[in-house]
């Protein structure tokens, strides 16, 4: 299996907030409970359950897990758009000759929704996964590197023996991402092509 560059989906490869927003939105009209939409996508990256257990009794939330993903495809998708320097990082990955491998927290149908709708390959999408939850399928699908914008993200990476790569575009700046075991730290995925190309190479770690 050749090796491969992992990245978290929400807020690392796209900017899901609108349609989340929306989703949340439409949650909160479907079961008449006031869930925040504004502050809940402030905090994309843990597991839903986790953020639906701030609105919902807990005897509720399986119920809003079911509906909130039933409604997340005609809400959630469409406002849906690539993070800055996500194509462009995609398109390194395939240059140097390695797979692309999204893990996530989102269920692996709905990050393949995203995916297909904006045109982004991933070789792999592994789903329904977060912090040293997502280390077995990075392990098992030989990534090499993962990239993230959480501070979970990087437990990943740590617990998987692996480099991670932090991006501050999601609710942790850089010396948080930094502080959890990030090896490399870039403000967006706009700098990260120059360093794949340099940590790939100086490596010998790519393909051919």
């Amino acid at each position: 299996m050749s090796l491969a560059v992992g990245f978290d989906l929400d807020m690392t490869l796209i900017d899901s907030r609108p349609g989340i927003r929306a989703t949340y939105r439409a949650l909160t009209a479907a079961t008449g409970v006031h869930v925040d939409a504004d502050l809940a996508v402030t905090r994309l990256g843990p597991p839903l359950r986790q953020e639906l257990g701030e609105w919902f009794p807990p005897e509720d939330i399986e119920h809003a897990v079911a509906t909130f993903r039933a409604l997340y495809p005609d809400h959630a998708v469409a406002p849906t758009v690539p993070m800055p320097g996500a194509v462009e990082a995609l398109a390194a990955v395939r240059e140097l000759g390695l797979r692309t491998v999204v893990v996530t927290s989102k269920l692996g149908r709905l990050a393949g929704l995203h995916l297909a709708h904006l045109g982004l390959h991933a070789d792999v999408v592994a789903g329904d996964l977060f912090a040293e939850g997502k280390a077995a399928a990075l392990v098992e699908h030989a990534v090499r590197w993962y990239v993230g914008d959480h501070v979970a993200d990087m437990v990943a990476a740590t617990t998987a023996g692996i480099p991670g790569v932090g991006v501050a575009t999601g609710p942790c700046s850089v010396d948080e991402l930094r502080a959890a075991g990030a090896s490399h730290a870039l403000p967006d995925l706009m700098d990260f092509p120059p360093l794949l190309r340099e940590i790939a190479v100086g490596s010998g770690r790519a393909a051919g």
